[in-house]
């Protein structure tokens, strides 16, 4: 379910991951059509889901790239100063977008009834 969103609302998002601003919350409040006035955590607040799924769906456009980064310092001969920061970078971003390994242990039962033995009756009781 969308929700309508104010034209500061938008105009922040908008600007939110824009090559200007890149990310940078306070960035996009001065960009946008928000006052100087307005607390950046207030305008965060409101459109958390937003930001959210905004960010998820950058992180996975981005994942080709990190797939590519990878796969250039596996098979390049460049100088090998950063390789291993660059390949933790392009793995984590990976794993962020949701294309990390995943171990799944997937249980099912055939019948979901249980059957449990009579319970035994104490001697106190009649």
């Amino acid at each position: 379910m969308t929700r309508n969103l104010t034209d500061k609302q938008q105009s922040f998002l908008d600007v939110l991951f824009s090559p200007e601003v890149k990310g940078d919350l306070l960035a996009a409040k001065k960009a946008s059509l928000f006052s100087d006035g307005t607390p950046t955590k207030s305008i965060v607040e409101s459109l958390s889901d937003e930001i959210a799924d905004l960010t998820k769906k950058f992180i996975a456009s981005s994942g080709t790239k990190s797939a590519y980064a990878m796969y250039e310092v596996l098979t390049g001969t460049d100088d090998l100063l950063g390789r291993k920061e660059r390949m933790a970078a392009a793995k984590d971003l990976l794993d962020r977008g949701g294309f990390a390994k995943t171990d799944k242990v997937e249980i099912s039962a055939p019948n979901a009834l249980f059957i449990l033995p009579p319970k035994e009756k104490k001697e106190d009781e009649s």
